[in-house]
């Protein structure tokens, strides 16, 4: 009987995941069915005349006592102001007033687009904040985050790709139901406005919609993917990033970017650097000029995690986009390496792959040794890109799984990163088809700076 049992279970084991050369490939049976885009009546404009809608928040400045709140009024300019105030302190209210944008893209024209920065806020304190008038007044919150220090807890949510889709709602419904998340990290690709006829921007004003009741009351840090370029010379459209420019504000300024694409920001313990996938990144660029100066700013006494978002994957062992971001790669990685970032995390691959910390910064052409190779010193890449979007899972794999890759599954999901304190967190991810609670993959990561040992 208790070998029965055993064989049994050893099946089980068997059917559930593979191993190969390098880490665990899943085999999870994932729902085969396309993804299809939600209705347009299913996120329909809030009541009232003009009502504010698509409101959505981020970082306001490079410490964390400032935000902007941006939201599109569809008929008239005005308000353009948004009023704010303590948690319990209704009496003293503030008042910020927006600058306003407006766009065309072929046959489509925007609404007003405003965006409100505000500055000088508390740490750790939650603030309430009103858009609108008469009928149309709407009301949020948002939590600043605490004081920046080196064991500062902060739990991140991890989403990329996310699209529209039914499977975009679960992913979504998924993150919002988890009470532990404080503010998002996004990795690029956001409404896939693009895939639709004439870059349909249309989508663009239902996935700000659609992602409000997170967008609104938490930050969502912003990482510009390639369905956000809608470069379209065949329609006349020829400014890249145009729509998503417009939309979607980040405070660059305050880390002496040049441009939105790339920038930095500090949150709690950790410092997040967001570079562009689809910028100029060679040498003497201007992406290149910033991050070279960025990192030795970075001070681990402060903000032990050093955290990268970035599109295009480094490390991908899927048939998609395979070696897409490996330019990219040759530039960077030897200052990753140096400055020893914690968490590389990327999109692009509709799939999940976490790495183990590896390198291949040796190779010089001559010498042969261009195979990635265990590095203590090395991030840890992690591809997210399993949001949900219309283009659907990439469920193709390189195979031997290659040593590098220690686990990848194709199911869409999110994830979560609780940081701890200096030297310890705790990450999980979670694919659409199991209860929130449940992590599909799991691990502790060691802060390189101040831990730097071996997580496995």
């Amino acid at each position: 009987m208790m070998m029965t049992r055993r064989f049994i279970w050893l099946v089980f084991i068997f059917v559930v995941i593979k191993f190969s050369d390098g880490g665990t490939t899943s085999s999870y049976i994932r729902n085969p069915q396309p993804s299809i885009d939600m209705p347009f009546e299913s996120f329909p404009p809030p009541p009232g005349d003009n009502a504010p809608e698509q409101v959505h928040i981020t970082q306001g400045d490079h410490e964390g006592r400032g935000v902007i709140i941006s939201w599109v009024t569809p008929l008239m300019k005005h308000p353009n102001v948004v009023t704010y105030w303590k948690e319990g302190k209704h009496s003293h209210k503030k008042r910020a007033h927006s600058t306003i944008t407006t766009y065309r893209y072929y046959n489509y024209s925007s609404g007003y687009i405003h965006h409100a920065t505000i500055k000088g806020l508390q740490h750790d304190t939650k603030y309430i904040y009103e858009l609108g008038k008469h009928d149309s007044i709407r009301r949020f919150s948002f939590t600043t985050p605490p004081k920046v220090g080196p064991d500062v807890p902060y739990t991140f949510g991890v989403i990329g790709d996310l699209g529209q889709t039914f499977d975009s709602n679960q992913t979504f419904e998924h993150y919002v139901s988890n009470p532990k998340g404080q503010a998002v990290l996004f990795v690029g690709d956001l409404s896939y406005a693009d895939n639709h006829p004439l870059h349909n921007n249309l989508k663009w004003d239902i996935w700000g919609r659609f992602v409000e009741k997170s967008t609104a009351y938490q930050p969502w840090i912003w990482t510009a993917g390639n369905h956000e370029i809608d470069f379209a010379p065949d329609l006349d459209e020829n400014t890249p990033f145009k729509p998503y420019m417009h939309r979607y504000h980040v405070p660059y300024r305050a880390s002496q970017s040049t441009s939105p694409l790339w920038y930095s920001i500090k949150r709690a313990s950790a410092y997040i650097i967001v570079l562009s996938s689809y910028s100029a990144y060679g040498k003497y660029t201007p992406q290149y000029k910033w991050l070279e100066e960025e990192l030795p700013k970075v001070n681990r006494s402060e903000t032990p995690w050093l955290i990268v978002l970035l599109h295009s994957p480094w490390y991908n062992s899927y048939n998609y986009h395979y070696m897409e971001g490996e330019s990219m790669r040759v530039m960077f990685e030897p200052w990753f390496v140096e400055y020893k970032v914690d968490i590389v995390f990327s999109g692009h691959v509709h799939a999940y792959e976490r790495s183990k910390r590896i390198s291949n910064v040796k190779y010089n052409i001559t010498n042969g040794l261009s195979t990635p190779v265990p590095d203590p010193s090395a991030p840890v890449y992690i591809t997210i890109g399993d949001g949900g979007n219309i283009e659907g899972l990439a469920n193709n794999y390189t195979e031997p799984q290659p040593s590098y890759s220690a686990y990848r599954e194709a199911s869409f999901g999110h994830a979560m990163l609780e940081i701890k304190n200096r030297t310890h967190a705790y990450y999980t991810w979670h694919r659409n088809h199991d209860n929130e609670p449940v992590a599909a993959d799991s691990t502790c990561f060691y802060n390189r700076f101040w831990h730097p040992v071996e997580e496995e």
